[in-house]
Order: structure tokens, then C-alpha cells, then sequence
């Protein structure tokens, strides 16, 4: 068994001529391009048993040899893939069982007999050896298509495979690339692609989920974890986003970046270096500019959509309705530039970068030590801002907001370090009034944005409307008083 690890981008196909023939390869490489023509086909049960173990299983043929391939297991970490390869020749277009088992592959018991094609991948493959700052890379440039029965997609690719040397090495090369042509990191590897033609499923939303810790794993370990889920997270709603192929996308690429916002404040304080507190200050421009398309839509959906609903006569509210839908499309399009320009992606190969390559001095301090610390911390900053809240002023509101929202994302990192308890009651506490300080944000901002929007043709129509959140925002401080005694009740779960 190998470990593969391989940093995959994906180009199109004018760009992907233009990297072949640049001059930059060739500085890198003691030898020329060898090309290969690939035909592999991919096997599994009727019901996908291997795709739902994370498995893959595929004969390739390579000119005249047949290479028989397993890989499972391994991670995506900032768009390295690092899988478990069982990999061998075979006489022919054949499975070769025995020959697997030698090689220590297994499959799941049950399954041999029930094996059969599912896709094919055919593409053309450029290979070159390149030594870079002295790590050892493949570096494959692949263009063909993936085909499930009557359906296709396109193969147009860079793989960068270490041979030897370190990770770092691989996003240092894409960062190089990146220099000569757009390139996206992909998140989804040839496989996946055949399983979406071949069960003809739509793209799903990728939900926010932190990777469970162990009290065992060192706290530099624990935190590389869980920024690599929240890129993971954001990487792979981006795509739909950008095709609007449901708003859920761009909600969870927010829900993504506030929660390595909150990951990486904590990483500052473990081990602040000033690679770090660049991409913070990165990700935190990119917060803003994706909390302004969000004000729209909260404005645009939340606020002036049901009162429409309720006066679905009134020329006003239609008009000022129209006029918001237009500035709520003119930040979405700003935000779309943003998700698709290369400085994302430079930013995706920074965080690889830096990920692989930062080095941390070891501590006494355990994880679940550093986590309970980190936890207090938290929980002392919302009743700090808690108790000086004077009334219903707006900005002290937003503050405790933030602290909020900061204890609830620690919470659910370090969740899995602590005994159940009281953490329920403790989180589904915190939850209830995170809400009611997110709604009262909403109008908070709804009278901002209104005020975008005066002019005195309007004005009768935005008191109106202000008389409905005015209305609503009485109802949500009174609920506010009952969240936050039934918060100040709750004892830390973290001991």
C-alpha cells in the first residue's frame, strides 16, 4: 500500500494548451513530456457499496498493460487529497482478486461477485517530473470526459503529485501556476464525477459539520483539522453558488467562512505568525462583502416580502420591493466576482500552503485543557457585553451578538472533547438567543438599508414599512429578556 497525495486544479482546456507549451515547465523538468492515452473503467455494486465506503475500484489500461487500482480512506485538506492506493498489473481487462489480496487491498466482505462497470474516464495524459524548491512532482495535465451510459462530462485537469519532498511544495508549484494561468482548486476528484453522471443526482449542499477531536491529538493537530473542514466546507459549496443552483449554496459559503473566521482567531492565539494573520484579514474582507449580499436578502425576503404578501395592492411596496431585488442583485454579482476570481483561489493555495508548512513548538497544555480555556473565554465575553447592555442599544446589541456567535462555533468545535452533561441545554440556550439577537440584527439593519432607499416620493411608503419592524422588533426584545435569564442560568459544560 501507498499514500497517494496529490493537489488537483482544474483549467480549461485554451489555458491548458497554453501551460503545456510555457517555458517555465520546461525550466523545471531535465526531461520532455511523455504522453499516454488512459482508459480506465470503474467497478462497484448496483447499490454503490464501494462509493459509500469511500472506496474506488478501477482496471486502466496503459498502452498494452492493465493496472489494477484500489483507493480508500485519506482526506481532502485544502484541496490535497491524500488516499490509501493499492495499486498492481494484471494480465488482462480482468479483476484480479488474488492479486489484490496480496497486495494487502481489501474489499468489503460479500462484494466480489457482485461487481460490475459503472463509468468509464478516457482522457490523454501529459506527464512531466519536475523538481521544485527540492520536492519531486508529477505533474499530469489530463483532458478527455468521464462517461456513464449516455451521459458526460469533461476531463480538463492538473495533477501535481509528490514523489518526494513535502505537501507544502505542491501549493507553493499551483501558486507558481496560478501566475501563468487561471486555475481552480478542485475538490472533487474523477471518481466522484463518474458516480454524479452515473446515478444522475443533482449536486447537493454541503452542510457545516466539525470533525470530531480527540483528547489524545495535539492542539496544533486539532486546529489544522478543523480550518481544513471549514476550506472543505466553503470549497465545496462555491460551485453552486456561482451557478445560483440554490440559495442554500451561498448561505452555507457564508455559514463556511464565519466559522474558519472563528477557527482561525483561535489559531492566532495558540501561534500567531504573520502568514496567518494575513489570511484572517483576507477571510475577514471577504466576510463583509458576503454579509452585504446577505443584508439584501434577509431585507428583500424577511422583511419586505411577507409585508407585500399582506398589501399586495400597494403601488409603493411594489416599487420599493423592485428597487431593493435590483441592489440586492448588483451584491450578489460583486460577491460572485469575488468567489470566482483567481484571488480566491490564491487564497485556497495559501491556506494549503501555510497549512503544510507552519511549524509549532510543542506545549504542556492539553487540548482539552486549551479547548475548557478557550471555552471560558468565550463564555465570559458574552456576559461581559451581556451585562453592560444599556436598553435596546443597537450597537451593544451587535456586540453581544458576535460574542454570541463566537462561543456558539467554539462550543461545536470542542464539543467531542466533553462528557454530554448539560452541553444540550447549555448549546439549545445559546441557540435560542443567538437567534433572537440575529433577528434583531435583521431589523437593526432593515432601518439602515431603508434609509439607503429615501427619497420623498417614498417616504409615506418606508414609515409604513417601518411601523410593521417596529412592531416586530417590540415582540423579539421581550422574547430577548427571557433568552438571556434563561442563558445566565446555564453553568459551563466544559467543567
Amino acid at each position: 500500500m501507498s499514500i497517494e497525495t496529490e493537489l488537483k486544479l482544474h483549467i480549461t482546456p485554451e489555458h491548458l494548451q497554453k501551460l503545456k507549451r510555457h517555458p517555465f515547465l520546461r525550466s523545471l523538468s531535465a526531461t520532455r513530456a511523455r504522453t499516454l492515452k488512459l482508459h480506465s473503467i470503474y467497478y462497484d455494486t448496483a447499490d454503490l457499496e464501494l462509493c459509500q465506503r469511500a472506496m474506488a475500484l478501477r482496471l486502466r489500461r496503459v498502452g498494452t498493460q492493465w493496472l489494477q487500482t484500489l483507493k480508500g480512506g485519506g482526506q481532502v485538506s485544502a484541496g490535497l487529497h491524500q488516499r490509501n492506493e493499492w495499486e498492481m498489473p494484471v494480465s488482462s481487462e480482468q479483476l484480479d482478486f488474488e492479486a489484490l489480496k496480496q497486495s494487502g487491498g481489501e474489499l468489503p466482505s460479500g462484494v466480489q461477485k457482485r461487481l460490475q462497470p459503472v463509468f468509464v474516464t478516457e482522457f490523454s495524459r501529459s506527464i512531466r517530473l519536475v523538481n521544485y524548491e527540492g520536492a519531486e512532482i508529477e505533474l499530469c495535465m489530463d483532458s478527455g470526459e468521464i462517461r456513464a451510459g449516455q451521459s458526460s462530462c469533461p476531463i480538463s485537469e492538473v495533477e501535481l503529485e509528490l514523489k518526494s519532498g513535502e505537501p507544502q511544495q505542491l501549493f507553493k508549484l499551483a501558486l507558481a501556476l496560478l501566475d501563468i494561468v487561471p486555475l481552480q482548486v478542485e475538490h472533487t476528484s474523477k471518481a466522484e464525477y463518474g458516480y454524479l453522471l452515473f446515478t444522475a443526482a443533482n449536486p447537493s449542499v454541503s452542510k457545516a459539520k466539525f470533525p470530531p477531536l480527540k483528547k489524545s491529538q495535539s492542539i496544533a493537530s486539532a486546529l489544522q483539522s478543523l480550518i481544513a473542514a471549514c476550506l472543505s466546507h466553503v470549497q465545496s459549496n462555491v460551485p453552486g453558488a456561482l451557478l445560483k443552483l440554490d440559495q442554500e449554496y451561498l448561505h452555507q459559503v457564508r455559514v463556511g467562512l464565519r466559522r474558519l473566521r472563528v477557527v482561525l482567531s483561535i489559531a492566532q492565539r495558540f501561534h500567531a505568525d504573520a502568514e496567518l494573520a494575513a489570511l484572517r484579514g483576507e477571510v475577514a474582507t471577504l466576510c463583509v462583502e458576503l454579509g452585504r449580499s446577505r443584508e439584501w436578502d434577509v431585507f428583500v425576503t424577511q422583511t419586505l416580502a411577507p409585508i407585500c404578501t399582506r398589501l399586495p395592492e400597494h403601488a409603493g411596496l411594489r416599487e420599493v420591493l423592485a428597487v431593493s431585488e435590483r441592489a440586492r442583485k448588483k451584491q450578489h454579482a460583486g460577491m460572485e466576482t469575488s468567489l470566482a476570481s483567481q484571488d480566491f483561489q490564491r487564497l485556497l493555495l495559501r491556506f494549503g500552503a501555510w497549512m503544510h508548512g507552519v511549524e509549532v513548538q510543542a506545549t504542556e497544555t492539553t487540548l482539552a485543557q486549551f479547548a475548557a480555556q478557550t471555552l471560558a473565554r468565550r463564555n465570559k465575553s458574552v456576559f461581559k457585553h451581556g451585562n453592560a447592555l444599556v436598553g435596546e442599544d443597537a450597537a451593544q446589541l451587535h456586540a453581544l451578538r458576535i460574542a454570541c456567535k463566537k462561543l456558539r462555533y467554539s462550543t461545536e468545535m470542542f464539543a467531542s472533547l466533553f462528557a454530554d452533561g448539560n452541553r444540550k441545554q447549555y448549546e439549545d440556550s445559546l441557540s435560542d438567543l443567538q437567534d433572537i439577537l440575529g433577528t434583531l440584527n435583521d431589523l437593526a439593519v432593515a432601518h439602515r438599508l431603508l434609509g439607503q432607499l429615501d427619497t420623498p416620493a417614498r417616504h409615506e411608503t418606508l414609515a409604513l414599512i417601518r411601523g410593521w419592524m417596529e412592531h416586530d422588533y417590540a415582540g423579539r426584545v421581550a422574547e430577548f429578556g427571557k433568552a438571556w435569564k434563561h442563558f445566565e442560568a446555564q453553568k459551563g459544560f466544559w467543567g
